[in-house]
């Protein structure tokens, strides 16, 4: 089973389909949805049947892949998620040796790092040894996010990011035009 040691701040357990509370809660905030979908709230019904379905796809507790809870030590307060899978993942061809990061934060913790942290946390997993037999061979870390989303791409370049290129990204829900920013697993 892939872990996520618990960093300064914070702790991690991997989500499943039992979190549609915590999930749809998070969603309700205009300003958190702001550049996913414009700053509309996720409904209870597209919560079942489309986000859970999607992340029961993508979810290996095995390999790491999935979203993880992000919680704080000090209350055990859920603030959020980390996002982990193939890049390109609902493609026929996903990339498996670049693994997708991503997140969403409740609004009353941003500009904390926790964000930073916790991504830190989960990039790191996939290099440490005990680990290493269970996942994916991961050669590229890559964020995406939409070109003004500035919080988001600050963040990128807090986990040594670099921009690759703005582009056209295809997902069964939606095609959008992305920023994207990598950084090579660390040998």
């Amino acid at each position: 089973m892939h872990t996520v040691a618990n960093s300064d701040r914070l702790k991690y357990r991997l989500m499943s389909s039992d979190d549609e509370a915590l999930l749809w809660a998070l969603d309700q905030d205009p300003l958190v949805m702001k550049y996913i979908n414009g700053g509309k709230a996720t409904s209870r019904e597209d919560m079942r049947s489309i986000y859970l379905p999607r992340l029961i796809q993508y979810t290996s507790p095995a390999k790491g892949l999935g979203m993880w809870a992000v919680s704080t030590q000090a209350t055990n307060e859920f603030i959020g998620w980390i996002l982990v899978r193939p890049m390109a993942f609902f493609t026929d061809f996903p990339k498996t040796d670049n693994l997708e990061l991503g997140w969403r934060f409740k609004q009353k913790v941003w500009g904390k790092g926790y964000a930073t942290e916790a991504a830190e946390a989960v990039k790191a997993s996939f290099i440490r040894p005990e680990n290493s037999n269970n996942q994916y061979t991961v050669k590229v870390f890559s964020a995406l996010a939409l070109p003004d989303n500035e919080a988001s791409i600050k963040i990128m370049r807090k986990l040594g990011m670099s921009y690759v290129k703005t582009d056209l990204y295809s997902d069964p829900l939606d095609d959008e035009v992305m920023v994207c920013y990598q950084v090579e697993r660390p040998e």
